[in-house]
């Protein structure tokens, strides 16, 4: 397994859309083992194959306090949603940058795990906004374009800035 470089915002690859996985192979299996070890050593709850550079549908999730329930998600899709909530989001692809974004409670997704077996999960809280957020990347799209233009500006600006003057991360967050 190795550690795998995050792409960061506004990098354009971020906002290419992943293709559907076909048979899971031993390419696969060793993207899964290196997302899972890239999203625990970031640290991070959620990790899309897009910004690892990798354009494929797979997902890595742990939401678990212990950090040893790692769910993998390939080719996820959402079947349904209900609900609405405001939580705050944080992004590895977007570093010290939090905001709260709307999205729905509830999800219900459809994906093949490691072993391309199906399966259905019902999700609500933090897995929830973790499965939305993570499939966003997939679909070429950033949490921080769920905002109003002048937060997206000003979060453009700060990651500038930082990038000329880099400043010691803020404290710990959750981020997906």
């Amino acid at each position: 397994m190795s550690l795998l470089p995050i792409l960061r915002y506004p990098d354009a690859r971020l906002h290419q859309v992943a293709r559907p996985v076909g048979p899971i192979d031993d390419g696969i299996r060793q993207l899964i083992n290196d997302m899972a070890e890239t999203m625990y050593a970031a640290p991070g709850v959620g990790l899309a194959a897009t910004q690892v550079d990798a354009h494929v549908r797979v997902i890595v999730i742990d939401v678990s306090e212990a950090r040893d329930e790692l769910r993998v998600f390939v080719n996820p899709e959402l079947i349904k949603a209900s609900g609405e909530a405001e939580r705050e989001e944080g992004c590895l692809s977007v570093p010290d940058v939090y905001e709260k974004v709307r999205r729905p409670e509830r999800v219900t997704v459809r994906a093949l795990d490691a072993n391309g077996e199906p399966f259905e999960l019902e999700a609500e809280g933090l897995l929830a906004v973790c499965i939305q957020h993570e499939m966003d990347h997939l679909e070429g799209k950033v949490f921080v374009e769920k905002l109003s233009r002048l937060k997206q500006s000003r979060i453009r600006a700060r990651l500038k800035k930082r990038e000329r003057s880099p400043a010691p991360p803020e404290s710990r967050r959750t981020v997906l």
